[in-house]
């Protein structure tokens, strides 16, 4: 997980650069402020801290097979369980750090096909603020770079509650959440992307939506899968 101070400094360091973007092109300042973060504070591993990425291949190989779940109506692949080293890594991205991001979704980039066309599960607004973006539509960005393929954002999140805290039954409870705000998928595959599948509720509602809106919805990728009880536990904190 990010140490507050880093993340506090961090903050410090953006909210200057910003100050100074009416007098800096728009490309150039985003480029500025990603370079001076990357110097300040190099990519760490979310795991054991080392230098050099935010999630290393010792901690977290990528040769291992992703965890497959079956939902009602979609066929989800994770990177992994949700435990140990991943488990971390989802915390530290969920706390803003975007060097596990770029771990996270060249990871998430193995599993998805070239020109897919990937959707995002958005957050909240209160949590784009906190953590200055969009967990999952960078990671689907950085994904979908990696992987050759499209991404668009095409859900928005109709209710200013989150899944984070609640449990099974109330998670499972939760639907009508989303909404599509594009009418351009009518007859299009799409991907959903998640960072964890817990329940399967979410991404359920989400696809939901997408097929209200005439695009085809039958898989889903995640960073995390929960596969048992104990995870699930850990998940709902």
């Amino acid at each position: 997980m990010c140490h507050p101070a880093h993340r506090e400094r961090s903050e410090r360091l953006e909210g200057r650069l910003r100050a100074c973007h009416s007098a800096i092109p728009v490309g150039l300042t985003h480029a500025m402020m990603d370079a001076i973060r990357e110097f300040l504070f190099p990519p760490q591993c979310a795991n054991c801290e080392a230098f050099g990425t935010g999630l290393c291949d010792e901690c977290v190989p990528r040769t291992v097979p992703p965890v497959k779940i079956a939902l009602p109506t979609l066929r989800v692949r994770a990177v992994g369980a949700y435990d140990g080293a991943l488990r971390r890594a989802v915390l530290a991205l969920k706390d803003g750090r975007r060097d596990v991001a770029a771990a996270l979704g060249e990871r998430l980039a193995a599993l998805i096909p070239a020109d897919a066309i990937v959707i995002p599960v958005p957050t909240t607004a209160v949590r784009r603020r906190m953590r200055g973006f969009d967990g999952g539509v960078l990671l689907a960005r950085i994904a979908a770079h990696c992987a050759g393929a499209h991404v668009l954002e095409a859900l928005s999140l109709s209710a200013a509650d989150t899944q984070r805290g609640r449990n099974r039954t109330a998670r499972l409870a939760a639907h009508g959440r989303f909404r599509c705000v594009t009418d351009a998928l009518a007859g299009a595959r799409v991907l959903l992307l998640d960072d964890v599948v817990t329940t399967g509720a979410t991404l359920e509602d989400c696809a939901t939506a997408l097929r209200a809106a005439g695009a085809i919805a039958p898989q889903a990728v995640t960073v995390a899968a929960v596969t048992n009880s104990s995870q699930a536990r850990q998940a709902s904190v």
